[in-house]
């Protein structure tokens, strides 16, 4: 956005430890007035060498690392990188295995947009949604924890399978928490989603059109919410999601122009009760039978190199691992879809008010242990 400023520029910093920063990040602003003349973000903060430090940890010890960049949505992060393995060393699991990754990554998705519409709403101002998504969400991580032990990092997918299945009677607690969980999603768009303060603060705000989310690479809800359908789920279906019957979530421009703050945060809400009907199908499909295939204790890869990508909530993740044929990768390098979208970020940012800037950060939904790995 061009805008012309007549006062002098003060430059502010908000952060690292604001509390609505979602993370340790610095935004540097330059401000005229209240007017945003422009937002550099400053990342590094949660800096850990992960990339580098894999290369001296084996195959199945990097799952634990993997949990720890998107550690609000671990299950996906790790999912990933398994996935990566399995293709470089041309592994198919079987069914019982592919459908319980599903519904555990789908749970995991549940989980993660719960995380953003009630800490958004909280950022907003409304602190009652913040309470009712986390109470949901308590549900999921119970579900989790009966099953690996763990509620935030998880190390529950590994190479070829699955560290144990799930315990009997599990799928009917799943179920009925969806039963009761829905129409609570009906509930928070009451008081939320089409709450007339809310919209006021998010829709025409941030605006990212399709042509910009595009040109910056962004993907996941924040390229959705610009009304491009592209999800990888759909789009290169993996662990057999094109055998699942769901929608594509794009923002509309409801509430002013398309690919608003508001669009962003609709498309997570409603791709919540997607997730649902994949879990509801999941378990439907699941038969009896092993969550391990026969792998070698040892994993050792053959010489290659191979891409994989899969749709975390945050947007597409990628692995990229060089294999020498030695049980430790060569080279690992992380797509992260958080990092993307902090480069459209500063754009996205201009001409707004200062308020607006609290606004447009928690509608891209980042986490900063991904962006800096």
């Amino acid at each position: 956005m061009e805008v012309n400023y007549s006062g002098d520029i003060m430059t502010l910093n908000m952060g690292p430890q604001h509390p609505s920063t979602h993370g340790v990040l610095r935004l540097e602003l330059k401000t005229d007035g209240e007017i945003v003349a422009d937002a550099i973000p400053h990342i590094g903060y949660l800096h850990r060498c992960f990339e580098k430090h894999v290369e001296n940890v084996d195959y199945a010890g990097v799952v634990p690392f993997t949990d720890r960049m998107d550690y609000c949505a671990a299950m996906n992060m790790e999912l990933g990188y398994v996935l990566a393995v399995e293709k470089l060393m041309g592994i198919e699991v079987n069914e019982r295995t592919r459908y319980l990754r599903i519904i555990m990554a789908e749970l995991g998705r549940i989980a993660s947009h719960l995380i953003a519409a009630g800490t958004y709403g909280n950022d907003i101002g409304s602190f009652t949604p913040f309470l009712w998504c986390f109470r949901d969400r308590e549900d999921i991580l119970d579900f989790f924890e009966e099953t690996c032990g763990a509620r935030l990092l998880y190390n529950y997918n590994c190479i070829g399978g699955l560290t144990q299945d799930i315990k009997p009677g599990l799928e009917d607690k799943i179920l009925k928490f969806l039963d009761r969980f829905e129409p609570e999603v009906d509930n928070l768009n009451r008081l939320l989603s089409d709450n007339f303060i809310f919209i006021k603060r998010t829709a025409d705000v941030g605006i990212l059109s399709p042509e910009k989310a595009i040109s910056y690479g962004v993907t996941g809800p924040n390229l959705r919410g610009s009304g491009v359908r592209f999800d990888v789920r759909k789009d290169e279906p993996y662990l057999g999601y094109e055998e699942f019957d769901f929608d594509v979530q794009v923002g509309k421009g409801e509430h002013g122009r398309l690919g608003s703050c508001w669009d962003r945060y609709m498309v997570r809400i409603r791709e919540v009760l997607e997730s649902c009907k994949i879990v509801r199908q999941a378990i439907a499909k699941l038969s009896p039978g092993d969550v391990r295939e026969n792998v070698p204790k040892r994993i050792k890869p053959p010489k290659g190199e191979v891409y994989m990508r899969t749709e975390c909530p945050r947007g597409e993740l990628g692995y990229y691992i060089v294999s020498d044929g030695s049980p430790k990768p060569y080279r690992l390098k992380v797509k992260s879809p958080c990092f993307t979208v902090m480069s459209a970020f500063r754009d996205m940012c201009k001409g707004t008010m200062i308020a607006d800037v609290i606004s447009i950060l928690g509608s891209i939904d980042i986490v900063l242990g991904e962006i800096d790995r």
